[in-house]
């Protein structure tokens, strides 16, 4: 006994064809949004991009200034104006403002100035020498120099009398970004922050390579004091100012330069993304001090995890339009970004390491945008598919909505009340065996006739079936919703029959004018409502949008049964039913049609009858079926002079009643 397998209906068989191959797609796509991103985010200029997110970032919940920081003694223009020279001081001063330091109580001294040449008068250097001891720093600086033949490294400290009193040598240099930002620690061993730490007794980190500077505030944001106030605090400055304080001396403009200005000792820093001012080297020392002392400095993602961040937002991406995209899109689009760049965030506060938004977040966009754009190129291809497919059989209206929502057409048969017309050229074969000769004409005159009948049934929504010779076949509420179907469809009956008059005026003016008899058309036309199966009939190989059901059969037998009555156009009940409300719909029969064992009232249109009209024919239908044989025939003459559209019918009516 075997199991029975699921069997996938028409739909889904149609739709999992359709996914397959957008699928692969997207997976291509994803495949190849993350290669091209990871292959540009490892490239120079893509860098300087990460850095930008990282001076954005790195301003938001940033941590306090630490309040056992270095204070800044600051060789600025108030210290220049008040000592009365201008820089370079002589080195006794600096001397003095060793002693004035060391005396208010300072752990440690860092002098940010190079002492790398002899003074022009020597006693200026011994006075420094004998101010300095272990508990002093001086700057050393180490310069690249790149020539055609050769890079070599300059190291520069200062002179060898100075040193020898003890005091420690720390590089001062630092390394700018590609745009001249300063934002990486330098990563000298000795460098001139962790110099001062060590004397100072902080156990700094040992510097990492591309590490991040946490920045505290834009200029002047450590506590600063001119230069000529240090050197007479106890008159200038508050008690313990200096006490077990850790003191950088160096140039500092009280006014922070601008960028346009530029500045000496002076350097842009993720602040002057806002501040647009720079920031002093002593302050800049400062600021690396503290990141060292207190572990802030931000570790920068090599390609081992930012490659793999790329990878894995571009398969998020996938994710999130792995079915469908739509408007709901750009929200989840949204929403991604957002956790992409909370994410590196997070990782930079909690972690300490700095993984840029930037990739991660183009490859998301890359792929999600793609894909839309795929899916959207994929809808129009759909959409004028849908829209040739169409155009031949639906109004421009009803394409245009099936276009726009392929959804409402569904594929294989549904169940739907649908109000069907038949339409046929009476007399054709006469036509036909006249025009034998000259089988174009006869085309051309199908053709003329059949394009104004068609355009009328178009113009009230209807969908055209199929053309079988000079015989049309159309349908309203398939495949989309009308919920007037009925109306529709009488109403281009009229104007079908106003059309075929149309065109036998035209044919009777040509015929006069070529001196030739004219062969005037005639059409019947049946209409019917009722439950039908519409949908996509026929073979695997070829199919066709079509209605099927009993109504479909009773509509074709009302447009043949309209020839025996002489009237264009006959009307099943229910589609009676549901137009008189509009239109003025009178029964004429109950007849047997062939092929159905029920007796099925006809209807037709009475255009232009009056209420009295109306009145008197409905009293001959009743009396017709009550007894017919009392009928007088010479009632027929006042039936056709009040309703003479039907004047056809009366006749055949009387000449019946005669025979019988």
């Amino acid at each position: 006994m075997h199991a029975s397998r699921p069997r996938l209906s028409l739909s889904a068989l149609v739709d999992r064809v359709r996914q397959s191959p957008r699928r692969a797609k997207l997976a291509a796509l994803t495949v190849f949004v993350a290669v091209l991103v990871s292959l540009v985010s490892l490239t120079g200029s893509w860098s300087l991009a990460d850095l930008r997110a990282y001076d954005y970032l790195s301003l938001i919940g940033r941590p306090a200034l630490p309040k056992d920081g270095p204070i800044i003694v600051a060789i600025d223009e108030p210290s220049m104006a008040e000592i009365g020279s201008q820089w370079p001081w002589p080195r006794a001063l600096h001397a003095r403002l060793i002693e004035a330091l060391r005396k208010a109580g300072a752990r440690t001294i860092a002098m940010d100035v190079i002492f790398a040449e002899p003074a022009a008068e020597p006693e200026n250097d011994r006075a420094l020498a004998e101010a300095l001891g272990p508990d002093v720093v001086l700057a050393g600086d180490e310069t690249l120099i790149e020539t055609p033949q050769a890079e070599q490294f300059v190291r520069t400290e200062p002179l060898p009398l100075f040193t020898e009193r003890g005091a420690k040598v720390g590089i001062a240099s630092v390394n700018l970004s590609g745009d001249g930002t300063l934002r990486q620690l330098p990563s000298y061993p000795d460098g001139f922050a962790v110099t001062l730490a060590t004397i100072a007794g902080r156990n700094p980190q040992p510097p990492q390579r591309q590490a991040l500077i946490q920045t505290f505030g834009p200029a002047r944001t450590y506590p600063t004091v001119s230069y000529y106030q240090a050197l007479d605090p106890e008159n200038f400055l508050p008690e313990g100012t200096f006490r077990d304080r850790v003191v950088i001396v160096g140039l500092s403009l009280q006014n922070a330069p601008s960028i346009a200005d530029g500045g000496v000792d002076a350097f842009a820093t993720s602040d002057t993304v806002f501040s647009r001012g720079l920031v002093a080297g002593a302050e800049i020392q400062a600021t690396i001090y503290d990141n060292l002392v207190h572990g802030l400095a931000i570790k920068t993602a090599a390609a081992p995890i930012s490659v793999p961040a790329i990878l894995l937002a571009a398969l998020a991406a996938a994710l999130v339009v792995f079915k469908s995209t739509s408007w709901r899109t750009f929200g989840y689009g949204a929403l991604a970004l957002a956790l992409i760049f909370l994410a590196s965030y997070g990782l930079m506060r909690l972690g300490h390491l700095f993984v840029s938004p930037l990739g991660p977040g183009l490859a998301f966009l890359g792929v999600a945008v793609g894909q839309a754009g795929i899916d959207y190129a994929e809808e129009r291809r759909r959409r004028r598919e849908i829209m040739r497919a169409f155009a031949q059989y639906l109004s421009p209206a009803l394409v245009e909505r099936l276009a726009k929502d392929p959804s409402q057409l569904k594929l294989g048969g549904e169940r739907r009340t649908l109000t069907i017309l038949f339409c046929d050229v009476r007399g054709f074969t006469t036509i036909a065996e006249d025009m034998k000769d000259d089988p174009e004409g006869l085309t051309t005159l199908v053709n003329r006739l059949l394009t104004p009948l068609s355009e009328a049934v178009l113009n009230q929504g209807g969908t055209i079936d199929k053309y079988i010779g000079d015989c049309l076949m159309a349908f309203w509420n398939a495949p989309l919703d009308d919920p007037d179907h009925a109306l529709h469809a009488v109403a281009a009956a009229r104007d079908m029959l106003a059309a075929l008059a149309g065109v036998n005026a035209e044919l009777e003016t040509e015929a006069k004018a070529a001196g030739r008899q004219p062969k005037m058309l005639r059409i019947g036309i049946g209409i019917n409502t009722g439950e039908c199966v519409v949908g996509n009939m026929g073979s695997a190989r070829r199919f066709d949008y079509s209605a099927l059901g009993d109504a479909v059969n009773l509509a074709s037998r009302l447009e043949g049964a309209s020839k025996d009555y002489g009237i264009p156009l006959l009307i099943g009940e229910r589609t009676a039913g549901l137009a008189a409300a509009r239109f003025p719909v009178v029964e004429i029969d109950r007849i047997t049609v062939k092929g159905r064992s029920l007796v099925s009232p006809v209807f037709t249109l009475a255009d232009g009858a009056s209420e009295a009209a109306l009145a008197r024919h409905i009293a001959y239908i009743e009396a017709k079926y009550r007894d017919a044989g009392g009928i007088d025939a010479a009632q027929f003459d006042e039936l056709k002079s009040m309703l003479p559209s039907l004047e056809h019918y009366y006749e055949q009516e009387r000449a019946r009643l005669c025979s019988a």
